[in-house]
């Protein structure tokens, strides 16, 4: 298993990219999560198969119609939970 620890910015909260990202997820069998942060940017980590992985980051480059995704960036953070299974929206 692979993970992935990514932060979105751009126009990505308030559009729905947290329930279409855990919809995409879920669709790919990962476990994990997706979070609004305070500065704006959305949070996601996800676990699973390498090639599914990189999918669902494909998926968050563009985000659902409303958004207006300006980058997708490495966070080299220690998680703030573990991945959860189905993938889940934080509060």
């Amino acid at each position: 298993m692979s993970v992935m620890h990514v932060s979105v910015r751009g126009r990505v909260q308030g559009v729905g990219f947290r329930w279409f990202v855990r919809e995409r997820a879920r669709a790919l069998g990962l476990a994990g999560w997706v979070r609004n942060d305070p500065d704006g940017s959305v949070k996601v980590y996800a676990v699973g198969p390498e090639p599914d992985l990189q999918d669902l980051r494909r998926i968050l480059e563009h985000g659902p119609p409303a958004a207006h995704v300006e980058s997708v960036e490495d966070d080299q953070h220690e998680p703030s939970a573990p991945a959860f299974k189905p993938f889940g929206v934080l509060r």
